[in-house]
């Protein structure tokens, strides 16, 4: 259960950064005035990038991956990579 709350939290710290980033990006440099900025759809097009943080965060976080060595997880699969 441990590492469901350690996977949790770090996914929720990188959709919250790239909500952030997002909003930032689309907020652009300035040239319109604070009260001009449409909101709502910065919002909208943040929320999504954060779900799609989310979403790619399903497939592993090197904040919380970074304790299994990709090899060992090959190598229980019956993978091999060794390119020979």
């Amino acid at each position: 259960m441990d590492d469901i709350k350690e996977w949790a939290y770090a996914a929720a710290i990188r959709a919250i950064k790239t909500f952030a980033q997002t909003a930032v990006a689309l907020i652009g440099t300035g040239a319109v005035g604070f009260t001009d900025l449409d909101w709502v759809r910065i919002a909208s097009v943040s929320g999504v990038a954060a779900v799609l943080s989310i979403l790619t965060s399903v497939a592993g976080l090197p904040e919380v991956d970074a304790k299994v060595d990709v090899t060992d997880v090959a190598e229980a699969h019956g993978d091999d990579l060794s390119g020979e």
